[in-house]
Order: C-alpha cells, then sequence, then structure tokens
C-alpha cells in the first residue's frame, strides 16, 4: 500500500503545504489557498452560506472558518494537523 503523499493526485504544491503545515516551530505565512487546494484533494470541501468552510477529511469534519488575511493562524494549523494525521497524513506522509 502506497502512503497518501505517494498517490498520484498530490501534487508537488500539496506535498509542500503538508511539509509546512507540520513544520516545527509552526510555520506563520501558510497561505489558505493553499490549505484549501490540498484539503480539496484530499477530502472534500463546501463553502457554507456564512463564509465558513465545511471540511472533510477521513474520519474528521470541521467548520473552518477562512482568515481575513492570506496566511492561516497557530490554532488552525494545530487543527489541520490532527484532522490530516487522522485520515493518514502525517509527517511521514509530507516527507515522502
Amino acid at each position: 500500500m502506497t502512503s497518501p503523499a505517494q498517490q498520484p493526485h498530490l501534487s508537488n504544491h500539496h506535498r509542500n503545504t503538508l511539509r509546512q503545515i507540520f513544520q516545527h516551530p509552526t510555520s506563520h505565512n501558510i497561505e489558505w489557498n493553499a490549505v484549501r487546494s490540498l484539503l480539496e484533494a484530499v477530502g472534500s470541501v463546501a463553502e457554507r452560506h456564512d463564509g465558513k468552510f465545511v471540511v472533510s477529511v477521513g474520519p474528521d469534519t470541521e467548520f473552518l472558518e477562512p482568515p481575513l488575511q492570506k496566511d492561516i493562524n497557530t490554532q488552525m494549523v494545530v487543527d489541520l494537523r490532527r484532522m490530516l494525521r487522522d485520515a493518514g497524513y502525517g509527517p511521514d506522509a509530507a516527507e515522502s
């Protein structure tokens, strides 16, 4: 079985975004557009009428509010790490 990062639907851009999400110390310049693209590649993303996004990846569903600026905040990074790790897209997958 191949790791999630080796699956053909993940581009180099998606793998780079994964690396940024799991980077320590936490990166403060992860762009929302890159995160949304990654989430669309590994799960489902739907925008609600209130501007929030319903994101389902693996067993988890989260309601994410897009940032006012282009970069996501630290709390969203923490939430994304948990969601992606639960779906098998952990730091090892980002390094593949």
